[in-house]
């Protein structure tokens, strides 16, 4: 194998992965030819969109492997005569499996990937991921005794031992095949660097989950633990450049950031930049690795991530330095990774579509078509997660209001710098239900010119008395945190029907917005409040819908007053009650999405309200 003037071409296992993905679009980039070694034809149409969805204008090759086929790929070698370098992305990055599951996972594809190398005529190098703690083995030590073998796997668990073998032998079969290679040991791989995105939730990842959602009873204590992290995409750019790089051949690269503050100090940090409740307690790491996991909730297998080792970087450095790749701050990246898995739930929420945004200072999530002008403001106790089906129906973004949902602030207090920041320049449609309404009249009598029109679907301030205000904040606030997606299922819209829409809802009132629910429904209740509203309303001289359902009417003295109003249309949904969002979604898609003028749902029907208004 010899340097050569022929065109670049990559043969990427394990493509359709976190760090696959991200690497063939470094090396599409760079201008290599691509060809993605995928398990199935629907993992490589998934990549191919992923990559249109990220920008990748031109196309690349699929093949389809199989590790424990005679040949991994169709054709084997001669079918890809051209390959100049092949990375090594394959394997199984799980926790809890057997030591057989791993070694065949991580250590027997490493076998036969090399194997196959062996055999590509035009090949220059192999680059191969392998681990920051399990790096740096000794190839001449292959092949393992079975004692020895044995020995790893119990001290490091599955995974990890699987992970330090094929680090070895990967070496070993490298070298006795005369196939030059490059190792890059990274540390926990986080999201990218700009937008956070990542779909790999264990790890660290679980860590902040825990303290995300208040399950994290301690951390771990202690100044030196060091658990350090790289952004995917400047692993990939590296993979990328040292694929080609003379100087990194036969050479193995710790790709981490010696910044990375310690382990307690950056769950800290990431807690408070998600506001949650960080821990007090810490406890020492050696005390975690002898709790039983029931207490500590952590897996056992990445309690040996937990070292106060610190790693051989100069050459990585000197790497980077030479091609002007600096490392991302890790801080910066460290937030923006923990905001695209909070704005997902740590993998609950799939859709593409979810953000955190800045309004006024205070986080908000936001999720639906971004700088659409159509804007709902959904109502209590729900999130913006129960209209993303309407958000999606209508081209519109939905946001939680401040200290609702996923958004941080405390409340009603923050709509003053809040409204002017989340519309934008405007105009605006302004889309709001119950709570969300008065939000919507608010906005519109403080900016008439920036609201283009107001729908507002379920204004408490427009029906029936709900008696909120007589509640016990600390029973609602217990009653709420304590409710499950069924229990809230029946008590908003009489059924059970609607519990799974709901998961989302009662995840965040568990997490953190209970009291601040229970707050906002007792202000709901305050008569003064109603009436400053509909004087509001009153003053706004831009079109105006009110969507009601049959079941939850408007109150009689409002209608009246409302049908005198010229820019007022009454629109009611039949059987509807508070929430036609959770119930007729299609209903309430085709009245926003259609003129407000051709609703054939119009009426003028009165029934008693049976659903509580907030």
């Amino acid at each position: 194998m010899t340097p050569h003037e022929s065109p670049r071409h990559a043969l990427v296992f394990g493509a359709s992965g976190l760090i696959g993905r991200y690497l063939v679009l470094a090396l599409a980039e760079a201008g290599a030819d691509v060809t993605a070694a995928v398990r199935t034809a629907a993992s490589g149409a998934r990549l191919d969109r992923w990559l249109a969805e990220h920008g990748l204008t031109r196309s690349i090759s699929t093949t389809i492997v199989d590790f424990d086929a005679p040949e991994i790929v169709a054709g084997g070698a001669s079918a890809f005569t051209d390959v100049t370098e092949i990375h090594s992305c394959a394997g199984s990055f799980r926790f809890g499996m057997t030591a057989e599951e791993a070694r065949n996972a991580n250590v027997g594809i490493v076998e036969k990937l090399i194997d196959f190398a062996a055999d590509l005529p035009a090949l220059q190098r192999v680059v191969h991921i392998s681990g920051y703690r399990v790096g740096g083995q000794d190839p001449a030590a292959v092949p393992w005794s079975d004692d020895h073998r044995a020995a790893v796997y119990r001290e490091l668990g599955a995974y990890e031992a699987s992970k330090v073998e094929s680090d070895a032998v990967f070496q070993a079969r490298a070298l006795e095949r005369g196939i030059p290679w490059t190792i890059v040991n990274p540390a926990a791989v986080i999201g990218d660097s700009v937008t956070g995105e990542s779909d790999q939730y264990i790890g660290l990842a679980g860590t902040i989950e825990q303290i995300w959602d208040g399950t994290a009873a301690a951390l771990p204590a202690g100044e030196t633990t060091f658990v350090p992290v790289v952004t995917v995409d400047h692993l990939a750019a590296f993979m990328a450049t040292a694929a080609v790089d003379p100087d990194a051949a036969d050479t193995a690269y710790w790709l981490l950031d010696d910044a990375t503050p310690p382990l307690a100090e950056l769950l800290t940090h990431v807690g408070r930049h998600l506001g949650a409740r960080v821990p007090r307690l810490r406890i020492p790491v050696g005390v975690i690795k002898r709790l039983p996991q029931r207490i500590t909730g952590a897996e056992p297998e990445t309690l040996t991530f937990m070292s106060t080792d610190r790693y051989p970087t100069q050459s990585t450095i000197a790497f980077a330095a030479r091609h002007r790749m600096p490392m991302p701050d890790p801080l910066v990246s460290v937030e923006r990774w923990a905001d695209y898995m909070a704005a997902h739930r740590f993998g609950a929420a799939r859709a593409d579509d979810r953000r955190f945004v800045d309004a006024g200072g205070i986080r908000t999530f936001e999720l639906g078509a971004s700088g659409s002008g159509r804007l709902i403001f959904p109502g209590l106790p729900v999130n913006a997660d129960t209209w993303a089906d309407v958000a999606s129906g209508i081209g519109a973004r939905a946001v939680d209001l401040p200290g609702l949902g996923l958004s941080g602030g405390t409340g009603i207090a923050d709509w003053e710098q809040w409204l002017p920041a989340v519309l934008g320049d405007g105009p605006a449609d302004l889309i709001g239900h119950s709570i969300g309404a008065a939000a919507a009249v608010v906005a519109a009598d403080r900016m008439p010119a920036r609201v283009a029109s107001l729908t507002l679907i379920s204004p408490f301030f427009l029906q029936g008395p709900t008696g909120a205000s007589g509640w016990m904040r600390p029973l609602v606030r217990t009653a709420l945190r304590h409710s499950d997606a069924a229990r809230l299922s029946r008590r908003l819209t009489g059924s059970e029907a609607s519990a799974a829409a709901l998961e989302s809802s009662v995840g965040d009132l568990k997490r953190a917005t209970a009291a601040r629910v229970a707050e906002q429904l007792a202000r709901a209740g305050s008569e003064l409040w109603r009436v400053e509203l509909r004087k509001a309303l009153g003053r706004f001289r831009g079109p105006v819908r009110i969507i009601t359902g049959s079941d939850d009417p408007l109150a009689p003295d409002a209608a009246a007053w409302l049908e005198t109003l010229p820019n007022v249309e009454l629109i009611s949904i039949q059987d509807a009650g508070h929430h036609p969002q959770l119930t007729h979604g299609d209903a309430l898609v085709a009245l926003l999405a259609g003129s407000a003028s051709s609703s054939a749902n119009t009426s003028t029907m009165r029934s008693p309200a049976t659903t509580p208004r907030s």
